[in-house]
């Protein structure tokens, strides 16, 4: 692979399978990841380091070459140990594991030709940048000309030729992940992984670099698997996510559709912020389903995982798809409010109300035509349509 030049991406097609079961996703939105041309493919894999509590559970996933795949979850979801068995650092203890259609089940991570990139960046702080870079070039036997030419590029592209002959300890910490990301590009590996390699930077920093590595993946073309906590980053970065919870893929699918769709409580909670009603089903109709919340009244929702009336249910419903004081007759759901908090974030106000028994029910107004005129201790209503509210199955 030449670091100058991007590979052609992999076009649309079949979406994947987790724990054995197809994923939906919108027509022409994946990357094809078929049984037969996936670049990693997870099958079946189980983790313990007790013998008797599984980290990981049944893993079954295909990532595609070229596709930058983020795994998302809380700690102990079971994320970055799925990853560093990928790297070689862990071992399965049930499954397999294949790179390029072959098992790598038993190589050493140093011959799985895999970048890592750390958030403690690793860096040798005695060495300069270049020799740095350098090292792997010569762990591999690469000859100095080639090396050299590697080195210079690899800088390039990340913006620091001109801190070649400087140590770690020179650089800010932006520049220290940026000298980290090009050494694990340097060589040209197959795969790059990267196990919250932004956590130590601060905002403005960690968003900048967001942007960097999408862009360096974007032009190379290259595989990536990226783990990290943090649901903005991942929404920012990824062609698709993985939403691990308790060692269990939650749901596989673009970052729109994991936002826009959500297919169960946790994901919706852990993706964005989401309002969440309890209730009971007590109509279906189709693709709708009537909701009833205990001393509210009833709900107009989307039937995403409940069949059955009577059944227990999660409504899930985005701050901003909230109107106030809709006019009457517009909305199918509409409810009294009191206004408990207003916060101004700049670009929103978000509203805490008490809606439907809940007193943390919150509502973000856009402030692209200045701030909205909303008081604490105001009464009002609420609205929202039945295809921004998701039923979900409770369990």
């Amino acid at each position: 692979m030449d670091l100058r030049q991007g590979l052609e991406k992999p076009q649309g097609g079949d979406g994947p399978l987790v724990g054995g079961v197809p994923v939906v996703t919108q027509a022409g939105s994946l990357k094809q990841t078929g049984a037969n041309d996936a670049f990693v493919k997870f099958s079946g894999i189980q983790k313990t380091y007790d013998g008797e509590t599984l980290v990981v559970k049944n893993l079954n996933l295909d990532i595609a070459r070229g596709e930058f795949l983020t795994m998302l979850g809380p700690s102990g979801s079971g994320k970055t140990t799925t990853l560093m068995m990928l790297a070689g650092f862990e071992v399965p203890t049930q499954g397999s594991i294949l790179l390029g259609g072959r098992s790598i089940g038993g190589m050493p991570p140093h011959k799985r030709d895999i970048g890592m990139v750390f958030q403690n960046y690793a860096l040798f702080p005695h060495m300069t940048v270049e020799e740095n870079l350098a090292f792997p070039l010569k762990v591999r036997k690469l000859g100095k000309p080639e090396m050299e030419v590697r080195v210079r590029r690899a800088l390039d592209m990340v913006r620091l030729g001109v801190q070649s002959k400087r140590r770690p300890g020179q650089l800010s910490g932006g520049q220290q992940q940026r000298v980290a990301l090009a050494r694990a590009l340097v060589f040209e590996p197959k795969l790059v992984l990267m196990d919250e390699p932004l956590g130590a930077l601060d905002k403005q920093l960690r968003e900048e670099m967001q942007l960097e590595i999408k862009h360096i993946h974007d032009n190379l073309g290259i595989t990536v698997v990226y783990v990290t906590h943090d649901q903005g980053e991942a929404l920012t970065m990824s062609d698709r996510i993985a939403v691990f919870n308790d060692g269990v893929i939650q749901q596989l699918a673009t970052p729109a559709e994991l936002y826009e769709r959500p297919q169960n409580p946790f994901v919706a909670q852990f993706i964005g912020e989401n309002n969440r009603l309890h209730g009971k089903v007590v109509a279906l109709n189709g693709s709708t389903c009537t909701v009833e919340i205990p001393g509210a009244g009833n709900v107009q929702a989307l039937a995403v995982s409940v069949e059955i009336v009577g059944r227990p249910t999660v409504l899930s419903l985005r701050p901003e798809r909230v109107r106030l004081n809709p006019t009457p007759g517009s909305l199918p759901n509409v409810f009294s409010a009191r206004v408990a908090e207003v916060i101004y974030l700049g670009d929103h106000v978000r509203v805490r109300m008490s809606v439907c028994g809940r007193d943390d029910f919150v509502v973000k107004l856009s402030n692209s035509e200045g701030v909205a005129h909303v008081e604490p201790g105001a009464a009002m209503t609420v609205g929202w349509r039945a295809e921004d509210c998701r039923a979900l199955d409770a369990s």
